[in-house]
């Protein structure tokens, strides 16, 4: 029998009761894999080691002599994204904890050195305004994508718990269908509510019988009210300072999709945009989206226009959030049934499988939309299937990863399921398998949002202590769009 000298550290990678656990494991299996050797080393090809370690060392001196003035002027010229390639892929790809300490050492001298011009007093206020915006402009925001995903939505729940428990989750959430209602659960309570929200006892359903069924349109409302406080998008962004973005998809033709948040839509419920994101075609009505006018009362927005599933048409709406935001990363949690086949977790070298597989589905989507244009006229006779083409085409031709992806593994479920109210051993199932599939990603996130988060907060107590008067919320959810 050959020993392996990682067997046991698999097996408590595997086993680990938390991420405290996980990455001691992690720790321990690279050690004895040679990974942690070739962290410490600074060597790479896949980034500029040289140019990162000289960055370094500067900033570690004018830190240590206390010239403020010199670390604004060395970040004004060095601080945005992908610096040197030190964000590539690869480079999270070889430890199972971690990359290059040299990557994680330079961008921790970046974060305390943002936090020192912040507090310096020799710096005017608005010249620090202006450099930290410009800084938050030239570096970019991270957002957190939740994609569509049926009763599978609990997997988002442990990948949001995952980032909740080691404080990297974004501020900036994006959902379509079930990952709407794991979005507007978090984005709309402050930070001390968030936790009990995300038990997995709080989100079972009190009322499921021992059967499994599938839940009537009136059933998923009702459950909504009880996991979302009727709220607006902006009344949702001034109590929790989190911009929540839900995709909705048009259910009559000629209209396009969009993306409901404070900035497009600050009047607009919550619970009706994603009750209308999660309106399957064909299994629950459309909705028509409801407002708080100026009196309180609710009033139907836009009465003429019914929505439904926002995943038909926008997944993961990435280009605007691009627009809205300036979010230039992307994290994704994809447990679409529907887009497993098209997403994978990374962009490493395929297995001969994968790249048949690869090179089938391209095939079929080049095949797919020749034939509708070539067909356009007769499918038209015929609307249920004409319909139906549509969906397929719009399915097979969105993107479904960003820079981050964090994808639910294959297992099969009865398709019976997948629109069920969940029993509670397996909401448990989906939260353990979510977490658990972050928790290799947790390092990457933290390294590579560390800039973006630090910059944040310091916009965000900069701006506050600008802004007073009755418009300083409205001023603030500008500024805070970029």
């Amino acid at each position: 029998m050959i020993f392996s000298p990682t067997l046991s550290a698999d097996a408590e990678l595997a086993n680990a009761p938390d991420y405290a656990a996980w990455s001691k494991a992690a720790r321990t299996h690279d050690a004895k894999s040679g990974m942690q050797a070739w962290r410490e080393a600074d060597a790479s090809e896949h980034f500029d080691y040289k140019a990162i370690r000289a960055r370094l060392e500067k900033l570690r001196a004018l830190s240590a002599s206390g010239d403020v003035k010199g670390l604004l002027f060395v970040l004004n010229e060095g601080i945005h994204g992908n610096i040197d390639g030190m964000g590539h892929e690869r480079l999270y790809q070889k430890a199972r904890f971690g990359t290059k300490i040299l990557i994680e050492t330079y961008v921790a001298e970046v974060v305390a050195a943002l936090g020192k011009i912040a507090s310096s007093r020799a710096i005017p206020r608005e010249e620090k305004r202006d450099f930290f915006r410009r800084a938050q402009h030239c570096y970019g925001r991270s957002a957190l994508l939740l994609s569509g995903s049926g009763s599978y939505l609990f997997f988002h729940v442990g990948v949001v718990k995952a980032l909740w428990d080691e404080g990297v989750l974004p501020h900036i959430l994006a959902g379509s269908s079930g990952g709407s209602i794991v979005a507007a659960i978090v984005s709309t309570r402050p930070d001390f509510e968030v936790g009990a929200f995300l038990a997995s006892d709080r989100l079972a359903n009190p009322a499921r019988g021992a059967e499994t069924r599938r839940l009537a349109s009136d059933e998923v409302r009702a459950r909504l009210a009880e996991l979302i406080p009727d709220l607006t998008f902006r009344e949702a962004w001034e109590r929790s300072g989190r911009h929540l973005n839900v995709s909705v998809a048009p259910a009559e033709k000629h209209q396009n999709g969009r993306l409901l948040n404070a900035i497009t839509a600050p009047n607009v419920l919550i619970r009706e945009a994603v009750l209308a994101s999660c309106a399957v075609p064909g299994v629950f009505p459309p909705v028509t989206l409801m407002a708080r006018g100026e009196d309180g009362a609710r009033v139907p927005y836009q009465p003429d226009r019914r929505w439904v599933d926002g995943s038909v048409t926008h997944d993961i709406p990435t280009k605007r959030l691009e627009r809205l935001y300036g979010v230039n990363h992307h994290i994704v949690s994809q447990a679409n049934p529907l887009a497993l086949p098209f997403a994978s977790a990374t962009r490493k070298q395929m297995a001969p499988i994968e790249a048949i597989q690869h090179a089938s589905l391209a095939t079929f989507k080049v095949w797919l939309n020749a034939n509708m244009t070539i067909f356009r006229k007769p499918l038209e006779l015929v609307p249920p299937l004409n319909s139906l083409a549509n969906l397929a085409r719009s399915v097979i031709n969105q993107e479904y990863t960003g820079d981050i992806n964090i994808i639910r593994p294959p297992k099969f479920w009865s398709p019976t399921k997948i629109l069920s109210d969940l029993a509670q051993e397996d909401i448990d199932e989906l939260i353990d398998t979510g977490m658990r599939t972050a928790w290799p990603r947790i390092e990457m996130v933290r390294t590579q949002t560390a800039i973006s988060r630090a910059l944040d907060a310091i916009l965000a107590r900069v701006d506050k202590a600008g802004d007073d008067g009755p418009g300083h919320r409205s001023s603030a959810l500008t500024k805070a769009a970029g």
